[in-house]
């Protein structure tokens, strides 16, 4: 009897022992939780048995139970390294389509060649859907989708508006608008460009040229004589502004602005012939151009070639323009439409809000990080690689939202270290050995009184 009970004893320090040295090995494992080798008395016991003077038959390990603590975190440069400062677990399915689901606190990610967000073993990281605000429209186990990062987003959008907030200088010296040439630049006063772009999203660029007319001042009564003349060009070739001025043969048909003695635009309207201040400013079709017609005769340049829209014009603003005696200064310049956008950045918020951002200027929120708790997590059951899958003891995965109740907070760009304390680990190890050399001790002992006993027979 003695012999099992000292056997029992060195099967308990050796599984001490096993417990220990893993939670050691693992003292680097990112989202290792360690263990506690926890045992029992063996008591045997019968109706007719004295349990006064009955001595226990041994120890056993009752269990190998996971301490969920909290490990530190460590930063990293990674926005896909993904930490937990909280109980909950981050939920991995080992497909896009499979609803079976594990459960770890390991937040090392990446992406796969397909876009998916995954582990180092390829399980896939579950998110909520969310709505344009980033607001789950489901919280459920079930409901949650594999993480997918495109690298486009978007459709490409034809510019039709250009917005502009500049300052025309009031000192300059006047020039003569039919003398106009862009390669020469003592032909005009100042210029600006913005990029714009057509139905299929490729880039085109705007100059403007802007010529403060000499003219102006020699006009008859009631004409203007505070006079701006705008010459539009679109990737070098001039473009005509639908219904607008003249200004000599062979030059494009121009915008007038015209200002007011504070120095605003004067909107009210044509100020005798050649004056046409209507505001805002709209060119002809950029990729039409009548056979036979040329520019300064109400056409287009016809810079557009095919498989674009042939009819995209454009529409400038300029109420915001002033002349003051200010240098030329343009302040902004904006447009819409957009490319299609090139992934440039992605940033996982502490609400686990994912959110992609483009080169087009555009930012998609592709879902929230699928957070799930246990009423029992030391019951769950290890299936390595640092996860678990929920068994009949831990319960069923309560399903949550970072943030909330006990489930934690989201840390980008941090993993969760071991908890193991090495420390403690190895002063349990020490003890463990010492437990493991008495139990062999008595065992050896038993042996001698054995053979002792054997002899004298």
């Amino acid at each position: 009897m003695s012999f099992n009970i000292s056997l029992s004893g060195l099967n308990a320090a050796q599984k001490d022992l096993d417990v220990t040295g893993n939670n050691i090995a693992n003292a680097s494992t990112i989202g290792f939780k360690q263990s506690r080798a926890e045992f029992a008395d063996v008591f045997s016991n019968s109706v007719f048995a004295n349990t006064k003077t009955q001595i226990g038959s041994g120890v056993n390990t009752a269990a190998v139970s996971q301490q969920f603590a909290q490990g530190a975190l460590q930063s990293t440069n990674n926005s896909l390294d993904l930490a937990i400062k909280g109980d909950g677990f981050f939920v991995l399915s080992p497909d896009t389509s499979s609803l079976e689901r594990s459960y770890t606190r390991a937040g090392a990610f990446r992406v796969n060649d397909q876009g998916f967000v995954t582990n180092a073993l390829g399980d896939y990281l579950q998110v909520y859907d969310v709505d344009t605000t980033g607001s789950p429209k489901t919280v459920s186990i079930n409901s949650t989708k594999a993480l997918q990062i495109p690298t486009e987003a978007g459709q490409p959008t034809a510019t039709d508006t250009i917005n502009e907030t500049l300052n025309l200088p009031a000192s300059v010296t006047a020039l003569n608008p039919a003398s106009f040439d862009p390669s020469q630049s003592s032909t005009y006063n100042s210029s600006t460009s913005v990029v714009v772009y057509d139905s299929l999203g490729q880039t085109h660029t705007v100059t403007q040229y802007f010529v403060k007319d000499s003219n102006a001042a020699t006009n008859t009564a009631g004409e203007p004589t505070n006079v701006w003349r705008v010459f539009n060009y679109v990737d070098g070739s001039p473009v005509d502004i639908a219904g607008g001025d003249s200004v000599a043969a062979g030059r494009p048909l121009t915008t007038t602005l015209v200002f007011t003695s504070s120095g605003n635009i004067d909107t009210s309207g044509t100020h005798g012939a050649g004056y046409n201040t209507t505001i805002p400013v709209k060119t002809e079709a950029l990729g039409t151009l009548a056979a036979g017609s040329a520019v300064g005769t109400a056409d287009s340049a016809g810079i557009f070639s095919s498989n674009v829209d042939m009819t995209q014009t454009l529409t400038f603003n300029f109420n915001n323009v002033t002349q003051f005696a200010s240098p030329f200064q343009v302040s902004s310049l904006s447009q819409n439409g957009s490319t299609v956008g090139q992934l440039t950045n992605v940033s996982i918020g502490d609400d686990g809000v994912v959110a992609a951002t483009y080169s087009n200027g555009t930012t998609n929120k592709l879902g929230m990080v699928a957070l799930a708790k246990f009423s029992n997590p030391q019951a769950l059951t290890q299936v390595g690689d640092t996860s678990w899958k929920e068994s009949q003891d831990s319960g069923e995965a309560v399903p949550g939202v970072p943030g909330t109740g006990t489930l934690g907070n989201i840390n980008s760009s941090a993993l969760e270290s071991s908890n193991t304390d090495l420390s403690t680990e190895l002063v349990d190890l020490i003890s463990a050995q010492r437990n493991y050399q008495a139990n062999s001790r008595a065992l050896e002992v038993n042996s001698t009184l054995q053979n002792t006993i054997l002899q004298i027979r």
